[in-house]
């Protein structure tokens, strides 16, 4: 059974940093296989894309190009999110997410973690 959970949400200062962290189980060898990314959905929007990773390259949502820094760990199967100079706007859920291929779109993706809240005060 594929799960995901993410990890490392919290409340922070706008320009301070966090590391979201997702943990995969239930992919046996095949999660150096799969994208992985990472969306975010404030209150009252849609879940956007913010960055995602495999085996080719990364990709990274405009609003967070510069900031964030997405990277996957193959031998520990987690993928995480550093985050840098955070704005109050960053402010969200945070999913993680897995498929096949590098996308922006959230029907991209067949697997989703539970989320974790990152609050970013002014």
């Amino acid at each position: 059974q594929v799960q995901l959970e993410e990890s490392g949400g919290g409340l922070v200062q706008a320009g301070g940093s966090l590391r979201l962290s997702c943990a995969a189980s239930g992919f046996g060898r095949t999660f150096s296989n799969y994208a992985m990314g990472w969306f975010r959905q404030a209150p009252g929007k849609e879940r956007e894309f913010v960055a995602a990773i495999n085996w080719s390259g990364t990709r990274y949502a405009d609003s967070v190009k510069d900031r964030f820094t997405i990277s996957k760990d193959y031998s520990q199967n987690t993928v995480s999110l550093q985050m840098n100079s955070l704005k109050p706007e960053d402010t969200a859920v945070y999913y993680c997410a897995a498929g096949w291929t590098v996308a922006v779109l959230t029907a991209s993706y067949n697997y989703w973690g539970q989320g974790t809240q990152v609050t970013v005060s002014s």
